[in-house]
C-alpha cells in the first residue's frame, strides 16, 4: 500500500466547513504519485504512459480543515495494458471517501494502448491488497 499525508488547505474547504467533494479526486490523484513515477520516472509530459479511463468516488464521512487526511492506495488488479487501483481517505483514523481508478499504459505517439513492462508489474504486486488492510466494498 502507498501512504500520502495530505495537509488541508484554507482553499479546500466549503461555505459549510467541510472539505470540498471536488476536492478529494485531487487528493486521490496525489496518492498515485509514486505510481506515476513507475510508468514514467522522469515525471515530465514529454513521454507519459498513462491515461484515466474511469474513477469513481464514495464520500462516507465529512472532511474538515485542521485535520492532516492520509490517501491509501492499493493495487486492486493487473492486466495485460491496464490496472486498477482501489484508495481510501483517512482522516481521524475513519474513512471519510473510498474510490477506485483505472489507467491503461498508453503511448501517445502510436495512439495505442501497450503491455505493462515486467518489472513495472513487479512493484505494482508489491502493492496488492492482501486482505489485511482495511478495504471496504
Amino acid at each position: 500500500m502507498y501512504k500520502t499525508i495530505i495537509e488541508p488547505r484554507i482553499s479546500e474547504t466549503d461555505g459549510v466547513g467541510h472539505i470540498n467533494n471536488t476536492t478529494v479526486p485531487i487528493w486521490f490523484e496525489a496518492g498515485r504519485n509514486r505510481v506515476f513515477r513507475l510508468f514514467t520516472p522522469e515525471h515530465t509530459f514529454d513521454n507519459w504512459k498513462l491515461i484515466l479511463l474511469k474513477m469513481n468516488v464514495e464520500y462516507t464521512s465529512q472532511i474538515y480543515f485542521g485535520k492532516n487526511a492520509e490517501v491509501r492506495t492499493w493495487v486492486k488488479r493487473i492486466g495485460n495494458t491496464s490496472f486498477e487501483l482501489y484508495e481510501e481517505l483517512y482522516q481521524d483514523n475513519q474513512v471519510c471517501a473510498k474510490g477506485t481508478v483505472i489507467y491503461v499504459n498508453y503511448n501517445f505517439k502510436t495512439q495505442r494502448s501497450e503491455p505493462i513492462p515486467n518489472h513495472i508489474r513487479g512493484e505494482l504486486e508489491k502493492h496488492l491488497y492482501d486482505g489485511d488492510e482495511s478495504l471496504e466494498e
